[in-house]
């Protein structure tokens, strides 16, 4: 890679940090905006839970085995994982930038990231690009699964101890929802993308 494109590379990596201290509002993507690869919609209410109760839009994912999502207002888009440009002097769970349609963004490997062992990219892998308040992350994950809705009323919060959620992704959760047999980790965008670690990108010395 040529220095100068190094150098831009790393630029933006550094702007990307300093867009964390604006507080525009976030834009309301929805689910009509994941693309360039479609992502199943399930418009339906999941088991087990009543039809007449509506629910705010959510993508699932899958990570380590377990099942996680974000709310779809806060998916700018789901990637295959291509083209990723490794940039150097930067943390392990960096995996490198990708051009998308035009901008920079981070790519992080969100098993490295909550410190969990790593898993071969493989057909299924994907790239979820996460954005509130200006800011762009494209997160690796393990797979995705579906658009769906996920009413208040099934959803426990961080604060109920029931809720399940490993101590490793704790800091990042908003709650848990039960949709029949599933149970979903709810991630919160903001305190993720805003977290101090993901700030800190730099490689230790």
């Amino acid at each position: 890679m040529a220095s100068d494109d190094l150098n831009m590379l790393q630029r933006a990596l550094l702007a990307q940090q300093q867009l964390q201290q604006r507080g525009a509002h976030p834009p309301a993507w929805g689910a009509s905006a994941l693309q360039p690869e479609q992502v199943r919609t399930n418009t339906a209410a999941a088991p087990g839970v009543p039809t007449e109760v509506p629910g705010e839009q959510y993508l699932a994912f899958t990570l380590l085995d377990l099942e996680f999502a974000f709310k779809a207002e806060y998916i700018q888009s789901v990637e295959r994982l291509l083209d990723v440009t490794p940039v150097p002097n930067v943390a392990p769970w960096v995996r490198g930038v990708i051009n998308l349609r035009g901008s920079i963004a981070s790519v992080v490997d969100l098993r490295i990231f909550l410190d969990r062992e790593p898993l071969p990219y493989n057909p299924r892998t994907r790239l979820l690009s996460v954005q509130y308040n200006e800011m762009v992350i494209c997160l690796v994950v393990d797979s995705v699964s579906e658009m769906l809705p996920i009413p208040d009323n099934v959803i426990a919060s961080v604060s109920t101890r029931q809720t399940n959620i490993p101590q490793w992704v704790a800091p990042y959760a908003a709650g848990t929802a039960v949709l029949g047999k599933r149970v979903i980790i709810l991630l919160d965008a903001a305190r993720l993308l805003f977290s101090e670690k993901m700030q800190h990108y730099e490689a230790l010395d």
